[in-house]
């Protein structure tokens, strides 16, 4: 009954079946085992040997995850039942001897229970499809439309995705999406399960929310609120390239951030996260990967699409693409009410002091941080951070000083707003293609009529800091340099009972001592080490004084001297001084 009903379907749908080479079928017929169960129905065929490839990495998270570790099971039949040779080839292709078939089926498993916005989890409650590990892909079809038929499990009544869904009715067990290419495919996440949706009209646009797991949140309070973040965000760019969008929420024990699609978002919120002291997190994270629908996946560097799924895709605008999104993830905020503007001042003072308080702004140039993100950001040790720098807050820190100097330079009339605008316009929608690194720049220069390499040089490609008071006080803002010597302890201990240390600040007193990451101190002056006490007799040493520690490594107790030192700590303070400057009414309208 099964195999007349697809027979049927597809004698509707002859636009659809005669574009397709590839025909992708989903099923999880054991959730509880995590594994989901894929049929690949390759029709068209003209090669002797096919590779089929799983990507090693997905799009807006930038690591290399060796999805095909989690594959088992390639194997592949032709049309009359016989099996065909399968090999592995390399580490995340199979190679299919196939000459003479026309049309045969890949069959595999993925192993899911990775629950997280880019890898898939399966499990009696729901299933997430993250398709880059989940979907294998020829280069031959790549670029090809395709299929993807849905078998939710049976007690699994709804699938939430940005997937073009068939316009046809069929067996609930069996629901059909189209894709136009791997990319979108990849593109498009896919919740299964017993999910609650709900809808709201923003922007002119029809937005979805479906929201897996127990929580505490207020449809109407979201709907408004989501829906106000939609409308600031698509008044900055002029227009919102959307039909309809989808927002996945995990709500879970510990939330994880969220990850970018064109069409769509995947949130991971803790569960109590809608408290009036949590909400403004939910919103800004809202705001952060809705943002993204235009710069990362639309207004993006050259490099980041079409995709290399078999390997890093290395560029030094992360900054921008992530930096800049993490800039107006709070002024949307502001804009669209949620703070008032001392209160998103303080948010920006905030980002300054971490970025210029962090040893390792000192070393690593943002433009570095974002090429390195592969190797560094992703996989932090416990030296990171005297020798690391996030993009996310040192691109939003410039992000707000590019802004400041760009509403200067028009006296008042533009700002990075129209900056976006253009990149926008001109790429994403003109030239439909990502830029250079050397175009950007230039479109950045000629936007504000000036040389920008000694900016570059210094602050995206060097370690110096910024000059705040040169572009913030021309705002009618007040920026007072609090920068002080202070106690140069230099430990970070973990919680818990046993005083352990968790990173060592590099020239501090503590690296002076000879004291690792994994080091237990077990007495400070002959007394037994609390981590309380310890800091606090650290930071109420005079000039001159020492302590002596009591330390284990490696099962292997010896005592350290840790001499009084100090330290500058950059630190600033940002204040609205003219609340009716004229820049600073444009900047924060």
């Amino acid at each position: 009954m099964k195999f007349i009903s697809i027979l049927l379907l597809f004698a509707c749908l002859p636009h659809i079946s005669q574009a397709s080479k590839l025909t992708y079928h989903l099923s999880m017929p054991q959730p509880n085992s995590h594994y989901f169960a894929v049929k690949i129905e390759v029709a068209e065929n003209t090669q002797s040997v096919q590779e089929f490839k799983l990507p090693v990495w997905t799009p807006g998270s930038y690591l290399v995850r060796e999805f095909s570790k989690n594959i088992n099971q390639v194997k592949a039949i032709d049309s009359n039942g016989k099996q065909l040779a399968v090999k592995k080839k390399t580490k995340n292709c199979w190679e299919v001897q196939c000459e003479g078939r026309a049309s045969f089926t890949v069959y595999y498993e993925v192993y899911a229970f990775e629950l997280s916005v880019r890898t898939p989890y399966l499990d009696q409650t729901h299933g997430f499809v993250a398709g880059a590990g989940v979907f294998m892909y020829t280069e031959e079809t790549k670029n090809d439309r395709g299929i993807l038929h849905v078998h939710p499990y049976t007690s699994f009544h709804k699938i939430s995705t940005a997937l073009v869904s068939a316009d046809f009715k069929s067996d609930p067990t069996d629901q059909l999406f189209t894709f136009k290419d791997y990319d979108q495919l990849v593109d498009c996440p896919i919740e299964i399960g017993n999910q609650k949706e709900f809808t709201f009209i923003a922007a002119g646009i029809r937005h979805r929310v479906a929201m897996y797991g127990e929580a505490n949140y207020n449809i109407p309070d979201l709907q408004r609120d989501m829906a106000k973040v939609v409308e600031a965000e698509t008044a900055v760019f002029g227009n919102n390239p959307n039909q309809d969008y989808l927002f996945i929420v995990h709500n879970v024990e510990n939330g994880q951030g969220g990850l970018e699609h064109m069409n769509s978002c995947v949130l991971s919120v803790s569960r109590w996260s809608y408290t009036a002291g949590n909400y403004l997190g939910f919103i800004n994270l809202v705001a952060h990967e809705y943002f993204h629908l235009w710069n990362v996946k639309r207004i993006r560097p050259i490099e980041l699409g079409p995709f290399n799924y078999d390997q890093e895709c290395y560029t030094s605008l992360l900054w921008v693409m992530e930096g800049i999104t993490s800039y107006y993830d709070e002024l949307v905020l502001l804009r669209a009410g949620f703070y008032t503007k001392q209160e998103f001042i303080n948010k920006l003072q905030s980002q300054i002091n971490y970025v210029e308080g962090t040893p390792g702004s000192r070393i690593q140039p943002v433009a570095h941080a974002s090429f390195d993100a592969w190797i560094k950001a992703y996989r932090p040790n416990e030296n990171s951070s005297n020798t690391t720098m996030t993009y996310y807050s040192r691109g939003a820190v410039l992000g707000a000083v590019l802004d400041a100097y760009l509403i200067q330079k028009s006296k008042g009339k533009q700002g990075l707003d129209g900056f976006m605008q253009l990149l926008y316009n001109k790429y994403a929608l003109g030239l439909q293609r990502g830029f250079t690194e050397v175009e950007f720049l230039d479109e950045l220069e000629h936007y504000c009529g000036e040389d920008l390499d000694a900016f570059f040089e210094s602050y995206v490609n060097g370690t110096q800091i910024i000059p705040y008071k040169q572009y913030f006080e021309p705002m009618g803002m007040q920026v007072i340099d609090n920068s002080a010597a202070l106690t140069n302890f230099g430990l970070a201990l973990e919680d818990g009972e046993i005083v352990k240390v968790r990173y060592v600040r590099s020239g501090s007193a503590a690296e002076d001592a000879g004291i690792s990451a994994g080091d237990e101190i077990l007495a400070c002056d002959g007394f037994r080490a609390d981590k309380t006490a310890l800091e606090n007799k650290y930071n109420a040493m005079n000039p001159g004084s020492s302590i002596e520690l009591l330390v284990a490594r490696d099962a292997k107790v010896f005592t350290v001297k840790c001499a009084y030192k100090t330290w500058v700590k950059p630190q600033y303070s940002l204040q609205i001084k003219d609340a009716n400057a004229p820049y600073l009414l444009y900047w924060l309208r």
